[in-house]
């Protein structure tokens, strides 16, 4: 299924494939790009018979290369941190808070906003040509999408302090050593190797695996509050007590 021309999501089985289509660009993310994404991770969490999500990009050169510098330029200062930085915020929000495990295939280069979407994955499969960056601060702006909160809590902060303040970028073989990627594969397999990966998490305990990550997410400070609420409230949804009582309050009600 075809979001807009940019952005794609495919099913195959219980696992969605969510597809940058914009390798002319680099797969940079302009608004509608943006706004889809939120979107489809809402749709993605939603649906139970998913159970696994893969995110990559189209070509070789790029996953992503981060927020659209013409999308985003032109706009004031408030505009910019108001509309823009909140709008990736809403959306890598979503990403990496369903329920679903996510694993970004790394087919390319991943700087930014990009570095930025994939550390909303919990897994990172890399092709072994891509490179690492944050170079927002070269242009006189900052990583703005949780470069430099989500991405800390990730990856620790002396990685993203010397791709933010120093400008380094960092190879594949660099970034499996930083724990900013998972695997390192031959050029062209990232997403065959995130399929192999998602067929084991298919193959857990579908309820287990959702709970599992939430908790895992919790103890990142990742949504944590809804975390414990939504593990709280399956646990007494589960008691016995339940049927009983909404059947008296309901019996009380219609006297």
């Amino acid at each position: 299924m075809t979001i807009n021309s940019r952005l794609s999501l495919v099913r195959d089985g219980a696992i969605a494939i969510i597809t940058l289509q914009r390798p002319e660009k680099l797969n940079a993310l302009d608004a509608g790009m943006v706004a889809g994404l939120e979107s489809l991770a809402i749709e993605i969490d939603a649906n139970s018979e998913i159970r696994v999500c893969i995110i990559t990009g189209t070509g070789e050169k790029s996953f992503c290369a981060g927020g659209d510098i013409d999308a985003w330029s032109q706009h004031s200062p408030h505009e910019f941190g108001m509309m823009w930085v909140k709008q990736g915020h809403r959306a890598f929000d979503a990403l990496a808070r369903m329920r679903q495990p996510l694993i970004a295939a790394l087919n390319g280069h991943a700087l930014g906003g990009g570095l930025e979407l994939a550390a909303t994955a919990d897994f990172r499969i890399a092709e072994a040509h891509i490179r690492i960056g944050l170079p927002e601060t070269g242009i006189g702006i900052i990583p703005g999408w949780s470069g430099t909160q989500r991405a800390v809590r990730k990856f620790g902060a002396q990685s993203i302090r010397r791709m933010s303040l120093a400008g380094e970028i960092f190879d594949a073989t660099e970034c499996l050593n930083h724990g900013l990627v998972d695997q390192v594969v031959p050029k062209g397999k990232a997403l065959e190797n995130a399929r192999d990966m998602a067929g084991r998490i298919i193959a857990r305990g579908a309820f287990a695996t959702s709970a599992a990550k939430m908790l895992i997410n919790a103890a990142e400070d990742e949504n944590a509050e809804a975390a414990i609420e939504a593990m709280g409230g399956i646990a007494a949804a589960s008691h016995d007590q339940l049927k009983a009582k909404v059947a008296e309050f309901l019996n009380r009600k219609r006297k």
